[in-house]
């Protein structure tokens, strides 16, 4: 694998890790601010909510520079919001800095997905994609479960300082390491609008939705479901959180290797156990070990339909890969955004801090149906293809003999 992907792995570590150390911080910012912590779980929605919006719209802007470049200045985007929400004075203004960082969050994942197929054959597309999101989740191992401790110890402010500075090693590992590549050239918004009209990339990219949506309406309020049902103490948040990314780690790289092997069997295979550990944590979420066990699986069954997830839009957005790349980053935003959103409607109607987990459980089950219609669709459409009479090849004129 090139050495350019290592790059790609550090700037999606620096985004992995402010996107998901929010998580752990909940109760401590939402103290500070005076707010209850369904509405610091805004926080989380504003943030995917903004990568969601941020996605289309900085990639479209990314086609009148090089790919490099764009990467780069995304990154310097990141630094910013980053500095504004450990600056923050009112609740308001770090909901803004969060947005302003989320807006690199997409197009980074799209244009670096691109990039990263694009640097390997294409039987290694999907292993090379899973190289690059490794980054995002080791995040979960490595940047996540440190900034909640540096959080809980010196301040969250603190963290997300810390946060900035990995954006600087990003920026400085993106200039170092990615090869500079020409602008996309003849990009057209007509022709990038295209690739939505292929019913396989809008179900896969609804897949994306509920599929990771289960896995955050459990995970967004992991710090209280953990401390206040499970029993753990403030300070055992961050080796669950370490568990949680250990699991992500695995299955980004097992769906990776699967997907570029049998992608759908992999889908299945995920999204059904996924829908399945969700719902069966509801009860493990009420004993320490179970809760932890459970925790790892969410995040190597959730995080496994990534790669297949991300490839199956690649591969059917034909010609136009690159929106519609950052387009899917999008979406699994927009199942974060709506399971944050749900679960904390869930918490405040009193039904429990398990109560996300039900909704995470609908959601992932509703992905896996659309798994089926897809596949149905597709086997279809290639019976369809088959069955169609095969033109005849023209004939060829006899040589001329010489005498």
């Amino acid at each position: 694998m090139p050495l350019a992907l290592l790059a790609l792995a550090i700037g999606a570590f620096g985004i992995g890790t402010t996107e998901f150390v929010i998580m752990g911080l909940l109760p401590e910012v939402a103290a500070e601010f005076g707010v209850t912590v369904p509405t610091a779980g805004l926080l989380v929605t504003g943030y995917a909510l903004g990568v969601v919006a941020g996605a289309p719209i900085m990639t479209l802007l990314g086609t009148k520079v090089s790919r490099k470049h764009m990467l780069m200045l995304l990154m310097g985007l990141f630094i910013a919001g980053n500095l504004l929400s450990a600056a923050a004075p009112v609740f308001g203004v770090m909901l803004t800095g969060r947005i302003v960082a989320s807006l690199a969050h997409g197009a980074f994942f799209g244009i670096g997905s691109v990039v990263a197929a694009d640097l390997v054959a294409p039987q290694k597309r999907a292993g090379a994609i899973a190289l690059m999101f490794t980054g995002l989740t080791v995040a979960n191992v490595v940047g996540v479960p440190l900034g909640t401790f540096i959080g809980q110890s010196a301040g969250w402010r603190t963290t997300f300082v810390v946060v900035a500075g990995l954006g600087v090693v990003g920026l400085l590992g993106v200039a170092r390491l990615v090869p500079a590549m020409p602008k996309p050239e003849g990009v057209r918004l007509r022709h990038e609008l295209a690739a939505f009209k292929n019913a396989q990339v809008l179900l896969a990219m609804a897949m994306t939705v509920l599929g990771f949506g289960g896995v955050f309406a459990a995970v967004t309020y992991i710090a209280p479901m953990m401390t206040e049902v499970a029993g753990f103490a403030d300070s055992s948040v961050t080796w669950l959180l370490v568990l949680f990314g250990l699991g992500m780690v695995a299955g980004n790289l097992v769906g990776g290797r699967f997907a570029d092997r049998a992608l759908m069997p992999m889908l299945y295979a995920s999204l059904g156990g996924l829908t399945l550990t969700l719902a069966l944590f509801t009860v493990t979420a009420h004993h320490k070990v179970a809760a932890a066990i459970t925790l790892a699986l969410i995040g190597a069954l959730g995080f496994a339909t990534v790669p297949p997830l991300q490839k199956r839009v690649l591969d059917h957005a034909h010609g136009a890969p690159t929106l519609a790349s950052a387009v899917n980053i999008g979406a699994f935003n927009l199942g974060n955004a709506l399971s944050a959103w749900l679960g904390g409607l869930v918490i405040a109607a009193g039904l429990g801090y398990t109560a996300p987990n039900w909704v995470g459980a609908l959601l992932a089950g509703s992905a896996l149906l659309l798994a089926f219609l897809s596949a149905a669709l597709q086997r279809r459409e290639d019976t369809r293809e088959a069955g169609k009479p095969k033109q005849a090849p023209a004939p060829v004129a006899p040589e001329p003999v010489h005498h």
